[in-house]
């Protein structure tokens, strides 16, 4: 694609979405849910039918030949969910690890397949694909934490989505789908919630929707948000000593080294969040066949403190001694264009998103550890000069500025034949462009300007880089009724990828005396910084095989505007281009249905997803290269009793060919490498009985993952770890074969119980929700999930006691009602860190909240 034609479809996209800005949202469902299937589901009630799009088409649940999960419109206000978090606790094939906690910063996996830590933004592309609507909101470092309010259903498609979804979808995908305009009637809505956790703070939330038709063929649908999330981990009191100081615990200074404490960042309650935006749909039927709908959506998280705390301090605490926050927003515009040529139907789907995040961390935990292990030495101080521009000793605690820029455009155009004929063809072209512009600035305060990056007074270490990933694709699948219960499909897609990663990551180096004055800022700064940057003789300035300086100390000019020079890259002369990854290939689905009776669908599916490779930033360990995973799958959809009962269930075996691995290599920076192959078995079901005054839903699954050969830490064919690794160290087994994969408890599952009674023009209900998940290990390679201690098993109750009338609700819940500390993930600050930090779900938690209808 041409960048003129990418920049027309950016304008083009914000120009039609300009047509609808935010306002206040709701939560109804959409016409088209509203609306059960005819022919033979006619006789199933309406409230019990779930109409998804999961194939491109719209289809009653039951009649979709996949594993799939679908939370309705209904569901969602009743289990009061606002959050990813919310959600993926009511899905049980779908787990996250919360990289930090943060909003925002979750990685998502479905069915076990994760190896961990690929939330960095130098990380693997995700395996599970987030579409909004008919667009991918999928993002690298951490996903897209939509809002959920007036949300037709959120869709959880279990299973490589690779023919109809692409790269991303790997091991599944979620969609969440937003109620759309409505030509019926002007409708509005208006939510409202306080809340209080226990030992914590003070919640609410402010939630509301308008639809109003504008004429006989245009509808607005606008929704406008705000939430505080209250805090409940507190800073507390500490302090800390850097040799040659001996006396941690005094808080003061008695062997002339250096003691600081956390006094001006002691607070209570420490991790409050807000967040607040809108989102705005126009709906235009240009005609009987032709539909048009721009959208935009807008949301601001701000998240302050830490979402983990440090087991070591105490129960919810930290001990943390730099500013903490994180800004996290975004804007997508989108477009949709929907209609029939013939009696085809065809549909574009484009977007652009922007979404860009600020944050500020505390990296004490690197400082301390790191003056430890350098202790021989005189720690920090001494190891890597850790001066001021006097050469006076300094206090070498860092905190970490970063922020990262993402832009993604995607767009879509397929076809699709009858959904009525015994041939259906669903078919597509699809084409995406990501982008990161990448900055971590490491601060040391008071640090003098020849110890630092250079150019950069106080910058310790600096990652300034920009990230592309391009995926094209062209895809289909053919269905055919072999018999009037019997039918077929085959599914293929066509893909190419072209990731390229270009920049600066490192130490500053003196430039006294062509760059060979001491200090040299730190031991590690000749292999990554200034001095691996290219020169104008188009070699590094420091050639680390030979020990010597180039012929040349003149530095091509910086590629990413902000940093001193460039040495990610390739040097072309006078400039330096990107290092890039680039492949091909395809994936598929066979999918075999038999349909007995109306109300008993039996599936067999083999199927195959996949995920780029790409290149590390470290260039000793090079490309890494795409991962495959092949899943073997039967299901069966039974509907019984009139419509009363729904079960649904799927057992599978899934093989993950040489998946991607990240972890924490040299000086704390992310190196992905091609792992061995994983191979998991599991089964997933899904029921609900519906009766006169009562609702049950239940939902589980099981997984066991384990890895087939040893996983290395640098890529090795016989799988024996021997010999060195790609950096040059010896290399080492970080797991045995036949260790668990992380982060997914083998057992989850979720249940609801609803009664409802009429109380004359009031409905008074009570609800039980419950949830559970078992223990899982904390990482992957053995010795860390160890040292880290395993995701321990909980449970979580939650309850709700509410009465709803014909325009007003209200209802008195309390959440996590024993008060379970469960564990979602747990992490380290650095490489060699060992303080651990475990990021807890939200404490008991007692509100209301009030509705009303007009």
């Amino acid at each position: 694609m041409s960048a003129f034609a990418g920049r027309f479809s950016r304008v083009a996209l914000l120009a039609t979405s300009a047509l609808a800005a935010p306002s206040l949202a709701g939560s109804t469902a959409s016409a088209q849910e509203a609306q059960a299937p005819q022919s033979a589901d006619a006789a199933v009630p309406n409230d019990n039918v779930i109409i998804v799009t999961a194939q491109k088409r719209s289809e009653n649940l039951q009649n979709v030949p996949i594993s799939i999960q679908a939370l309705s419109t209904k569901k969602l206000d009743q289990l009061n969910v606002t959050r990813f978090s919310d959600y993926a606790q009511q899905l049980p094939s779908v787990t996250f690890q919360a990289l930090g906690g943060t909003p925002g910063t979750n990685v998502v996996y479905m069915r076990g397949v994760a190896s961990g830590g690929d939330g960095n933004h130098s990380g693997s592309l995700p395996s599970v694909g987030v579409y909004l609507d008919e667009q991918p909101v999928t993002t690298i470092g951490g996903n897209l934490d939509v809002h959920i309010y007036d949300i037709a259903r959120i869709e959880s498609l279990s299973g490589p989505q690779g023919t109809l979804y692409g790269a991303s979808s790997e091991a599944g995908t979620i969609r969440i789908i937003t109620n759309k305009p409505s030509l019926a009637g002007f409708e509005g809505r208006v939510d409202a919630e306080v809340n209080t956790v226990h030992n914590g703070g003070t919640g609410a939330k402010v939630e509301g929707m308008i639809n109003a038709p504008l004429s006989s063929n245009a509808a607005l649908r606008v929704v406008g948000f705000y939430q505080r999330d209250a805090g409940f981990i507190d800073n507390v009191p500490g302090c800390r000593a850097f040799l040659p100081e001996t006396n941690p615990l005094g808080c003061t200074a008695t062997n002339g080294g250096i003691v600081v404490n956390n006094a001006a960042f002691v607070k209570k309650n420490y991790n409050d969040t807000e967040t607040w935006g809108g989102r705005a749909a126009l709906k235009v039927d240009l005609d009987d066949n032709w539909t048009v709908t721009p959208s935009v959506i807008y949301q601001d998280t701000r998240s302050h403190g830490s979402y983990g705390y440090d087991s070591s301090v105490g129960d919810l605490q930290v001990q943390h001694f730099f500013p903490e926050f994180r800004r996290d927003r975004f804007v997508q515009a989108a477009l949709t264009i929907e209609g029939k040529i013939g009696n085809w139907d065809v549909t574009y789907a484009g977007a652009y998103l922007d979404r860009k995040d600020l944050s500020s961390s505390d990296y004490t935990d690197y400082a301390e550890v790191y003056d430890s292990l350098y202790s021989g030495v005189g720690g920090l101080a001494s190891y890597f000069y850790y001066q001021d521009a006097k050469g006076n000793t300094i206090d070498p605690r860092q905190k970490v500025i970063g922020t990262d820029h993402f832009k993604k455009l995607s767009q879509e155009l397929r076809i699709a034949s009858p959904a009525d004929k015994p041939l259906r063809v669903v078919a597509g072209l699809f084409y995406q462009r990501q982008s990161n512009d990448i900055h971590q600035d490491y601060q040391i305060a008071n640090l003098g300007p020849l110890v630092s990056v250079n150019g950069m007074p106080g910058t310790l270490w600096l990652t300034q880089q920009h990230r592309v990933d391009r995926d094209y694709a062209a895809f289909g699948e053919l269905t055919y009724d072999i018999l009037p219960t019997v039918t077929a499909t085959v599914g293929g897609r066509y893909f190419r990828y072209d990731n390229s990663l270009i920049g600066f990551f490192g130490f500053g180096l003196n430039p006294g005396n062509g760059f060979t004055d001491t200090p040299v800022n730190g031991a590690g700064s000749r292999k990554f910084g200034v001095s691996q940057c290219f020169t104008t003789a188009g070699d590094r300035l420091f050639d680390r095989a030979s020990g010597t300086f180039s012929s040349s100390t003149t530095l091509l000019p910086a590629a990413i505007a902000g940093s001193p020079c460039t040495n990610l890259g390739v040097p072309n002369g006078s400039t330096v281009d990107p290092v890039s990854a680039k492949g091909n290939g395809e994936t598929y689905r066979f999918n075999l249905t038999w349909k007995p009776t109306k109300d008993l669908l039996v599936y067999g599916t083999v199927s195959r997803g996949f995920r780029p490779g790409g290149q590390n930033r470290f260039g000793d360990f090079g490309a890494y290269k795409p991962d495959y995973l092949v899943n073997y799958e039967l299901g069966v959809k039974a509907t019984l009793a009139g419509g009363l009962l729904r079960i649904n269930g799927a057992i599978y075996q899934q093989d993950w060919k040489k998946f991607q691995f990240a972890f924490l290599g040299p000086n704390s920076f992310t190196v992905i490498t091609n792992g061995p192959d994983a191979r998991l078995r599991g089964f997933d079901i899904d029921a609900s009985v519906n009766l006169d005054h009562l609702s049950l839903n239940f939902a589980g699954a099981y997984v066991d993952g384990k890895i087939q050969q040893n996983l290395c830490k640098s890529a090795d064919p016989t799988f024996t770890c021997a010999g060195l690794a790609a950096d040059g160290s010896a290399n080492a087994v970080f797991a045995p074969a036949g260790a668990r994969l992380p982060i997914t408890p083998k057992w989850k599952m979720s249940g609801t119980a609803r009664y409802t009674v009429p109380m004359g023009a009031a409905k008074v209900y009570g609800q039980v929700n419950a949830t559970y998940q078992g223990s899982a290990p904390s990482d992957l390679r053995t010795a860390i999930a160890a040292a880290q201690g395993q995701l321990d098993a909980f449970g979580q109750v939650n309850l709700a006691l509410g009465s709803e009338w014909e325009r007003y609700s209200i209802e008195f819940f309390v959440a996590n009602v024993a008060d379970e500390r469960g564990q979602l993930s747990k992490f380290v600050e650095c490489g060699a860190c060992t303080r651990t930090y475990i990021v807890p779900v939200t404490p008991r938690t007692f509100g209301v909240r009030v509705g009303g209808k007009f």
